[in-house]
């Protein structure tokens, strides 16, 4: 989605310098999205300790360090008042934030004038235990999804797309993600390169959700550079900023191996419920990435996964329950037991349900409390 100012902006690029700064630098209204992962103020005055007495690698960088409340509410006015003013009056911004800051930056993002759609909660599947065992294990962060006034009538949010990568079920704001670790974070030296980087599913569902191909995504805290680059691969223009040349080299050199999602083809959308264990996860997660292709059992019939985790076959889209039945016409059909992929390891055609039972996805748990919590409501 691309405006007369856009051609001055900066775009698909990493920018080294103070977020504030450069963002004043930018042309007002100029874009769509915003993916905030700003500091998170913890406070930590004493090294954490695990009971054998090795030391937990925390966040303890100069960069999350403030000297008061008063300084840090300060720095987050003036970046949330940068923001607003460079995004569209079509815009929506997400922050994430830790129980540190969240409530104080969603204080100050309503003084502003923005005006809160959604708090979704990123439960942790792995989250690091309470080491001194003297408060709950923290196992979550929340994201503020805000749009620009409170008078706003129009912005991006692919509610039937959600729903229908969702099992047919409305997305609910409370998210099963692990964190970040294996081969997806990155290390130098054999230590992180970033405190704090984020799973790219997490931001694979945000940004897929509520913004366009060819929209412009702005991350003011770049850090490793996982909204960029989840936003490349997704076909959106990025910008993203920080004030550490280590971190702006992290992520040019991960966006150099950036590559997009096949492009798909424009084909509506097929509707209606059918409760199921969330296929969108196997594509959040890689195991089902975009451009898959699968096979309807006992047909020569082939689709292609999307990146919402609907499915495509010729001029069909939908869920892969829906588009089953419509290809194969009479009652619904159950996509898990209908839709084959080449197995990884035995390289021959399966049911997409055995990835159910050997993907440890942590789909069981949100799951159940989605499919409960429509029956109790009658929905």
């Amino acid at each position: 989605m691309s405006t007369p100012s856009s051609v001055s902006l900066p775009l698909d690029q990493v920018l080294l310098g103070d977020c504030i700064e450069v963002m004043d630098t930018l042309p007002e209204k100029s874009i769509d999205l915003i993916f905030a992962d700003p500091p998170y103020n913890l406070q930590l005055n004493t090294q954490l300790v695990r009971p054998n007495s090795s030391s937990v690698d925390a966040v303890d960088d100069e960069w999350d360090q403030f000297e008061s409340f008063a300084t840090y509410d300060d720095f987050t006015q003036r970046w949330l008042k940068s923001a607003r003013r460079v995004l569209k009056d079509t815009g929506t911004i997400w922050v994430i934030g830790s129980y540190h800051n969240i409530y104080r930056v969603g204080a100050i993002l309503m003084d502003i004038g923005y005006w809160i759609l959604n708090d979704v909660v990123w439960i942790k599947s792995n989250p690091m235990p309470n080491m001194k065992g003297t408060r709950f294990c923290n196992a979550q962060e929340t994201m503020l999804w805000a749009k620009k006034t409170f008078d706003q009538k129009s912005y991006t949010f692919h509610y039937r797309e959600s729903k229908a990568g969702n099992e047919d079920i409305q997305m609910r704001s409370d998210w099963y993600y692990p964190l970040c670790t294996g081969e997806e974070r990155i290390k130098l030296d054999g230590k992180k390169a970033h405190a704090t980087q984020k799973p790219e599913a997490l931001l694979h569902r945000v940004i897929l959700s509520t913004s366009n191909p060819g929209d412009v995504v702005l991350d003011p805290f770049c850090g490793s550079g996982t909204t960029a680059t989840v936003a490349a691969k997704l076909h959106r223009r990025y910008i993203t900023i920080d004030r550490e040349p280590e971190y702006v080299q992290i992520a040019q050199e991960r966006l150099a191996s950036a590559v997009p999602y096949p492009t798909e083809a424009k084909v509506p959308l097929l509707g209606g419920p059918n409760p199921r264990v969330p296929f969108v996860k196997f594509v959040e997660t890689g195991v089902l990435p975009p451009g898959t292709k699968l096979k309807l059992k006992g047909t020569k019939v082939e689709a292609v996964v999307n990146t919402d985790g609907t499915i495509t076959t010729g001029t069909i889209r939908g869920s892969i329950h829906k588009v089953a039945t419509a290809v194969l016409g009479g009652n619904n059909v159950n996509g898990w037991e209908m839709w084959l992929h080449v197995d990884g390891d035995s390289k021959k055609l399966q049911p997409i349900d055995d990835l159910r039972r050997v993907k440890r996805l942590h789909i069981p748990t949100e799951t159940a409390v989605s499919y409960n919590h429509e029956l109790t409501l009658g929905l």
